[in-house]
């Protein structure tokens, strides 16, 4: 049998090759080529269509026109690095040192990449929960590692413990979090989180934790990141970015924080992807990570109030949803309208209804994805008038 090629490894991760072996385009680049040919309402891709604050803007443009438009350090602009650490005191009481414990990645992707291509040697398995974001699958299958899920189940999306315990073993080498979790918006409970890291210490893993919308949860609920757990910090590798907390996810800043000889290790192959990026967006990153807490407090109101009213929406047109607790994204059940097909109803939902949304079961495995064969995500990091608009055109499917 061939060795298959690095870049077949991750198209099939990543469930990007046909029955033929052919190499597909993505639901989602199909989705959003089917909304822009049809003019239906794109809420398949999980990106904001306004700006973000004036003075992350501002303070872009004013570091561009003071000449902050070269190579930025390799580790990071140490403005930036400060304030990741700063963050991560403020709102969580992690002690983090900047100079050795942060890294500057070129987005929540790359730092993700880089971890699991610095630590994933061919034969390991990773284990993430399942749905799980596309890149997931596409970077274990590059790194040569085999990629072991626990199904998130039941209306609100939930560990199986017992499931948890099955999975991971002594062949584990990562266990991969999202938290909250992109496509569902669940988030996991504590009880959820101390036994990973039981869990880790038990079969010695390494944790990475991706938490890009960790200041995007609802209903008061209030984000604890895993390394906050005794015992988790030094084996965890905790990942977030810019894009979603300031909606600049076009300018790829992401980091991750670490203990220092891991973070090292994760920059010798960084270096080799991107080498540095963003010069101009990190001090500006940087001017937000300081804002104050009504910043923080207000995107992630106005996101519940954008939730509820996509939510209501789709109720009334006959797609019962989950209630996500964070993150852009709300599951809808389409089986009551007499839609088993996910995937065939976002092909034709632009035409019934001039909306597009993304099958779950893009983001699953064969087995799972025939299980969640009628769900579909839907994204509400939109403005309101382009949600109003949604909900009225969706309400089509239930006249």
């Amino acid at each position: 049998m061939t060795t298959p090629a690095p870049w077949e490894r991750a198209a099939r991760g990543a469930m990007l090759l046909d029955s033929h072996g052919h190499l597909a385009p993505t639901i989602f680049a199909e989705m959003s080529a089917l909304a822009a040919a049809t003019g239906a309402i794109n809420l398949g891709q999980g990106f904001p269509d306004e700006d973000g604050p004036e003075e992350v803007l501002e303070a872009a443009r004013r570091a561009i026109t003071d000449g902050v438009n070269q190579y930025p350090p390799g580790r990071g602009m140490p403005v930036l690095l400060e304030a990741v650490a700063s963050h991560q005191k403020r709102f969580y009481g992690l002690d983090v040192d900047p100079v050795t414990e942060v890294l500057v990645t070129a987005g929540a992707t790359e730092a993700l990449a880089a971890t699991l291509l610095a630590f994933v040697e061919p034969g390991d398995e990773v284990v993430t929960l399942e749905p799980f974001y596309d890149s997931y699958g596409a970077v274990i299958g590059l790194a040569g590692g085999d990629h072991r899920t626990v199904a998130l189940r039941g209306r609100d999306f939930e560990v199986d413990e017992d499931e948890l315990r099955r999975t991971i073993t002594d062949r584990t080498r990562i266990i991969l979090l999202n938290d909250p979790h992109n496509p569902t918006g669940s988030v996991l409970s504590e009880t959820t989180k101390r036994l990973l890291v039981e869990l880790a210490h038990q079969h010695d893993a390494l944790l990475v934790s991706d938490e890009v919308y960790e200041h995007l949860l609802f209903d008061g609920a209030e984000h604890r990141p895993i390394a906050t757990l005794p015992g988790a910090a030094e084996r965890t590798v905790t990942i977030s970015s810019g894009g979603k907390t300031f909606s600049t996810t076009g300018w790829k800043i992401g980091w991750l924080t670490a203990p220092a000889e891991i973070v090292t290790r994760i920059l010798a192959v960084k270096q080799f992807l991107t080498f540095v990026n963003g010069a101009p967006f990190q001090p500006a990153i940087a001017v937000g990570l300081g804002l104050p807490d009504t910043y923080f407090s207000g995107i992630a109101a106005t996101l519940q109030s954008k939730r509820d009213l996509l939510r209501t929406g789709l109720e009334a047109a006959g797609l019962p949803t989950s209630t996500p607790r964070g993150s852009y994204f709300v599951v809808a059940d389409a089986a009551g309208l007499g839609f088993d097909d996910a995937v065939d109803l976002c092909r034709r939902l632009p035409s019934l209804a001039g909306v597009v949304g993304v099958p779950i079961s893009a983001f699953c495995h064969a087995d799972l994805a025939e299980e969640y064969s009628s769900l579909v995500r839907f994204a509400f990091c939109k403005r309101f008038e382009v949600l109003e608009e949604a909900v009225g055109r969706l309400s089509r499917l239930g006249a």
